[in-house]
């Protein structure tokens, strides 16, 4: 029998879960709307905005799982990787609630979690697999032996994928979050409409800085011969450099695939909510014989009930750590 309540605090989403047997029974997640009219996450904001969210996300997680606080079997929390002060609030209240309450303690690292979320929910994906992670801060291709026994076997040399959208949908002036105002766009544009450069990096690695340079400069020079380019080409704009950017990710991800021998394939992290990303694998899921596991929109992007899934399978194995612990902003698996 457990009852675990889990939280994640890394970014910018206070989020507050309940894993009862591993069925997550609540799954509160708090955004944070203030970095809007930045265009981005400012770190100070988010810890403070945590502070004011994570006590009613307790509440109203518990009270939607019709769990009482004194039913919990231990507490699970994000110890990294993520915003060192945005972690510290989510480290702190976990330390403390279970102290309260005599509680054990598990600490989970996010991009670990990222990958568990598969397990939620059926389908599960069969071990070994391959898991792309690729979210804002990580770009990584996983083999995934064990719950807990993940090796990265190709990560990006530079910036992320989720910052090769982000970093676009600036220069487009796109309002922040502009990842999934990108994905929207492309929907209606042509994605064969321009080209971009592909990275020439060996092995399973990514690299996105030249890219980002490169769509800087390919906006730039445009909007010189036509001050209207991006107004009038923003859907071929968004879909051309979403089809650059999957094709980037898949290409990666199919070569790991034949080195490995592997045919079960998953991808997790913020930016597997991106329709053309999903399309795009489901298609070769045909062609290249893959088993494809895609989580549901709602273990896309951070959440505790990734936190939870995988306190649950630490839980079984009794792996606790004490009141000594602390949030680190870097972490390996």
């Amino acid at each position: 029998m457990s009852v675990i309540l889990a939280i994640e605090s890394s970014c910018d989403e206070t989020s507050v879960a309940i894993c009862n047997n591993g069925k997550i029974t609540a799954n509160v997640i708090a955004n944070q709307t203030i970095h809007e009219k930045y265009g981005g996450v400012i770190p100070e904001l988010a810890s403070r905005v945590h502070q004011q969210n994570i006590v009613p996300a307790v509440q109203q997680a518990l009270a939607i799982a019709k769990v009482n606080k004194n039913e919990l079997n231990a507490v699970a929390f994000t110890r990294g990787p993520g915003l060192l002060g945005a972690l510290l609030v989510g480290v702190s209240f976990a330390k403390s609630f279970a102290l309260a309450l005599d509680l054990p303690l598990i600490a989970v690292n996010h991009m670990q979690a990222h990958i568990l979320a598969h397990f939620i929910d059926e389908p599960k994906p069969k071990f070994p697999f391959l898991c792309l992670t690729v979210s804002g801060g990580h770009t990584q291709i996983v083999l995934v032996k064990d719950y807990f026994d993940m090796e990265i076997i190709g990560e990006t040399l530079d910036d992320a994928a989720g910052e090769a959208f982000d970093k676009t949908a600036k220069i487009l002036n796109l309002p922040y979050p502009g990842g999934p105002l990108i994905d929207k766009y492309a929907k209606e544009g042509d994605p064969l409409a321009f080209k971009f450069p592909v990275p020439q990096i060996q092995g399973l690695n990514y690299s996105f800085s030249g890219f980002k340079t490169s769509i800087l400069y390919f906006i730039r020079d445009k909007q010189k011969e036509n001050n209207l380019f991006v107004e009038q080409s923003l859907a071929d704009i968004c879909a051309s450099v979403q089809h650059s950017i999957v094709n980037i990710l898949l290409n990666k991800l199919k070569k790991a695939a034949k080195q490995y021998n592997i045919n079960e394939i998953a991808i997790a992290g913020g930016v597997s909510a991106n329709s053309g990303l999903r399309n795009a694998l489901l298609a070769m899921k045909e062609s290249a014989g893959w088993n494809v596991y895609i989580p549901a929109f709602e273990y896309c992007t951070d959440n505790a009930a990734m936190i939870a899934i995988a306190g649950y399978h630490k839980f079984l194995a009794e792996d606790f750590v004490g009141q000594d612990i602390s949030p680190m902003a870097r972490m390996n698996f």
